[in-house]
């Protein structure tokens, strides 16, 4: 870039001119966008890597294995324990069947699921991102496949910096292999949510699968290798919208992973040098462990950043080494902010050079009062709390709704043209579309009865011949049973030109009962 100095007269000062052009040059030889850094993290030990290994196979297991799960609800309904049957519009859950007009009971759950995570990020951080999301966890089951076969961090780094040869192609054609067969795992797993497991996977391996069997598979493939295999923390960082979210959640006493520099600074690779010399040091070695773990190729010492999913890798790291050089855990750790404010205040002013983590040491080799640490208490304040009651609420109006839910219902539509006929008698008759939902997978008996007008009969086509006031019908099993029922009045006995008339459904057999009430027109006076 060119500046030139140019003083405008001799009284003036130069003014530095810029060479725009130069500058337009070089903005457009600098990319867009960075090029991605690879992360090659190492594999950790400790409790919260032990805590992911047991999230992830719990996790996988129920996404796996759920759909092959039966409950046997006789012999009118499917067995699949988990089925979103689109076809019917019915979804199943073990015991608990939901309709298209219970839907509300699917939108409740994700109200709660929605609190739950609210919940859960202001009380311990971005554990649901941690340990439970999905990206999270097919990212860390490729990274199992990856380390089995190219090896550990130092082993991965070194392939990726060598030459295209034999061992390398070998070995990358069997990562990406593997990767695509659990992607296609992946979405063959989730098409038997929708339709009989056994049957659909029989009828997909042997081509006879519908078309959109086909095209999920293959997006969910796609996504799922492309997401856990090859952008990886890119997902987390500037797809996922939650991070950004969270700071909204978080408050000072919310648990987050935290380097307690109070305790670690000044880091050095050197101490006893530095402690010879008369220099203050702190725990931290500067080893990098920490940085080494991490999926997201953050050093968690530079305070909190928003890459940081709270895996926690970093704490096993760091208490590793601390265990190994004889120092005390919890360099880093779960902690708050009002925690380590509190801790750190008072490091600053006892002026300690060496901190123990369970008391601060004085100059004069005394030990002050005992750091603050974590207090169980803080989990349970005011939004913790709000969240906590929002979400039980939910759970149990939900509860509720469902214990006391009938199966039985009733719905009847008139008959709009036309709207009634006048008989060769000089009787009025109109007719009626009436449905019977039977919501439960067993047929049943169903008594239907006409109400409010003591002189009206009705006739239900395919039932009865004869007029009458109550029928017994048979409702299929998990359907809507629909009749055609007509209802006439004794042109003598009308007296409005539209009266209230009701349908009542009852089963005897369980004292299930619907009602419906609907309109008796006719050619009388208006009221």
């Amino acid at each position: 870039m060119d500046v030139q100095h140019q003083p405008n007269s001799a009284d003036e000062p130069a003014i530095e001119r810029v060479d725009v052009e130069a500058v337009n040059s070089a903005a457009r030889r600098k990319p867009l966008y960075e090029a991605r850094k690879k992360i090659f993290p190492k594999r950790a030990e400790g409790q919260f890597r032990r805590f992911k290994w047991i999230v992830m196979a719990v996790t996988l297991g129920i996404y796996y294995l759920t759909p092959w799960l039966r409950w046997d609800r006789g012999e009118f309904a499917p067995d699949q324990a988990v089925l979103i049957d689109l076809a019917h519009r019915r979804f199943y859950f073990f015991f608990i069947e939901i309709w298209p007009q219970e839907f509300f009971f699917v939108a409740g759950l994700l109200v709660m699921a929605g609190f739950g995570l609210f919940l859960l990020t202001s009380a311990v951080g971005r554990a649901w991102c941690g340990y439970t999301c999905p990206q999270t966890v097919w990212v860390d089951l490729f990274l199992v496949v990856e380390r089995a076969i190219e090896g550990d961090r130092n082993a991965r780094i070194k392939l990726e910096g060598a030459p295209w040869g034999f061992d390398k192609i070998t070995k990358r054609v069997s990562k990406h292999a593997i990767w695509l067969l659990i992607a296609v795992l992946t979405g063959g797993a989730w098409i038997f949510y929708f339709a009989d497991a056994p049957t659909l996977a029989w009828d997909f391996v042997t081509g006879n699968a519908a078309p959109v069997a086909y095209i999920t598979v293959a997006i969910l493939t796609a996504t799922t290798y492309v997401f856990g295999g090859l952008m990886r923390e890119q997902v987390c960082i500037y797809m996922c919208p939650w991070p950004r979210i969270q700071a909204a959640m978080l408050d000072e006493k919310s648990l987050v992973v935290t380097y307690n520099d109070w305790r670690g600074e000044p880091r050095t690779r050197h101490a006893k040098k530095a402690v010879a010399a008369g220099q203050s040091v702190g725990d931290c070695v500067d080893c990098n462990a920490c940085v080494v773990v991490c999926p997201m190729g953050i050093d968690i010492r530079d305070g909190q950043q928003l890459e940081c999913i709270t895996c926690a890798l970093c704490i096993d790291a760091c208490d590793n080494v601390m265990d190994k050089i004889g120092k005390p855990r919890g360099l880093i750790a779960y902690s708050t902010l009002e925690e380590y404010q509190s801790n750190m205040a008072l490091a600053t002013n006892n002026g300690a050079s060496a901190i123990d983590p369970t008391r601060v040491r004085k100059p004069d080799g005394s030990f002050s009062d005992k750091v603050r640490h974590f207090d169980w208490k803080v989990i349970f304040r005011p939004r913790t709390l709000m969240y906590m009651a929002v979400w039980l609420a939910v759970g149990v109006a939900l509860f509720v709704a469902l214990l006391s839910r009938d199966r039985l219902e009733l719905n009847v539509l008139h008959d709009r043209n036309p709207q009634y006929v006048l008989e060769s008698d000089g009787s009025i008759r109109n007719g009626y579309t009436i449905r019977i939902l039977n919501m439960i997978p067993q047929p049943r008996d169903i008594q239907i009865t006409l109400d409010w007008l003591p002189e009206a009969t009705m006739k239900i086509n395919g039932v009865s011949e004869a007029p009458g006031k109550s029928f017994t019908v048979s409702a299929e099993p998990d359907e809507a049973t629909t009749l055609k029922v007509f209802v006439t009045l004794p042109g003598d006995k009308v007296a409005w030109a539209s009266e209230e008339i009701r349908f009542i459904a009852e089963d005897t057999q369980s004292d299930e009962r619907d009602e419906y009430v609907s309109v008796f027109n006719a050619p009388g006076a208006s009221r």
